[in-house]
């Protein structure tokens, strides 16, 4: 992952609403949850909550499938956990105790 894919990322999580929309799609697993699943549970305007999830899947957090007339979301883990990785991914590199060991 590189530095803007991880900030296109976390900036699609720096709200409010698309934090608590992406901890309900990671909290239903898998399967993922209809936009009306999604709806009923945050009370968010229809219209809101489709930009909110536009936002979450331009940023590949979230992938939308559509089955019939429902349109399933469902968290991308795979992309989650890149995501969380990339803040750890040189954790204490610049630490007093590393440049020690490596002398």
């Amino acid at each position: 992952m590189d530095i803007e894919q991880a900030a296109q990322g976390f900036a699609a999580i720096g709200s409010e609403p698309r934090l608590e929309v992406l901890l309900l799609l990671v909290k239903a697993g898998p399967e993922g949850l209809t936009v009306g699943d999604i709806q009923a549970r945050t009370a968010m305007a229809a219209s809101t909550l489709a930009h909110h999830l536009r936002f979450l899947a331009s940023a590949s957090l979230i992938e939308q499938e559509r089955r019939g007339r429902s349109v399933f979301n469902r968290a991308r883990f795979d992309h989650l956990e890149r995501l969380g990785g990339y803040l750890l991914e040189e954790c204490c590199a610049d630490s007093a105790s590393d440049r020690e060991d490596a002398a």
